[in-house]
């Protein structure tokens, strides 16, 4: 009964009322309350405190290096800082120097391989005329076997005593034994006995009785006896060479000795089948005798 006496005007505005204070409460915002929103201020300025501590810490941790370091404030580090910032850099030079240094290493390149080609040029042309001459070209190989083939040709022409006189020379080195008078040398004799054989296998040096007699060479005592035509006679052997000593007074090595070359081994004598005191001194190589006064001069 009551809605019938409203007015429609009158119902109309109570409808605009509730509609405004319908969208009214849609619109109206919400206030939402952050419960974690003061923790998490806390935190972040505690993370914020914690980074500007370790700065200052840092900063001081520098600060007492460097005030601690002698080294940085030492008067040596001053005197060669000062050096260096006194020196005056002149980049224009150093560009002319760094371009000449490139310059003179690309003529130098140049240069090489100028010159190896000009050598494999010069190699290709000798080839090609050894070729048009009928000559091939030899290997290293076969220079040495034409260099070896070459001195045994030389050394066939040569006769055996020849060849062993250039083999002692090559590889024996003598120094005189005994300082005298050459009485008779190496090889026939015309004035030959019976105590003067036809052949003489050394070369007699005559001296007066006792003069000591020096080795000619290093080497090894291989033989020291009385016996035999000799008389007391010493052998020394030094590779393929031996060189023998007689008709001594006394001798003052024994067999197995090792000799130098100078060191005194015996007396000039006349024992033997001898005719005066004198050294019959006598070089063989392989058993073969030797002209001694070829070997040296006596």
């Amino acid at each position: 009964m009551v809605e019938r006496a409203i007015s429609v005007e009158e119902r109309i505005r109570r409808a605009e009322e509730i509609y405004e204070k319908r969208r009214q409460g849609e619109n109206r915002p919400i206030t939402k309350v952050n419960v974690n929103n003061t923790q998490k201020k806390d935190i972040k300025l505690l993370k914020k405190m914690i980074i500007q501590i370790l700065v200052c810490i840092s900063i001081y941790l520098v600060i007492y290096a460097i005030y601690n370091n002698k080294y940085v404030f030492s008067e040596d580090f001053i005197k060669k800082a000062n050096e260096i910032l006194s020196y005056d850099t002149n980049f224009g030079e150093l560009y002319q120097n760094a371009k000449s240094q490139i310059q003179t290493w690309f003529q130098a390149i140049t240069t090489q391989e100028e010159g190896q080609e000009q050598t494999e040029n010069t190699q290709v042309e000798n080839q090609t005329e050894n070729e048009e001459n009928g000559i091939g070209g030899a290997t290293t190989e076969e220079t040495e076997q034409d260099a070896v083939i070459s001195e045994q040709e030389q050394n066939a022409e040569l006769s055996q005593e020849e060849q062993d006189i250039q083999n002692v020379k090559n590889t024996t080195t003598f120094v005189k034994p005994v300082e005298g008078t050459i009485s008779s040398s190496y090889g026939r004799r015309d004035n030959a006995t019976g105590n003067v054989p036809k052949d003489h296998t050394g070369t007699d040096i005559a001296a007066p009785m006792g003069t000591k007699i020096k080795s000619a060479t290093e080497g090894e005592v291989v033989l020291v006896s009385e016996e035999g035509d000799y008389g007391k006679h010493i052998k020394v052997q030094i590779g393929e060479v031996s060189i023998i000593y007689a008709h001594c007074n006394q001798l003052f090595v024994k067999q197995g000795d090792i000799v130098t070359q100078g060191q005194e081994i015996a007396e000039v004598g006349t024992t033997g089948n001898s005719t005066g005191p004198h050294l019959h001194f006598e070089i063989r190589y392989s058993e073969r005798t030797v002209n001694p006064q070829s070997i040296l001069e006596l």
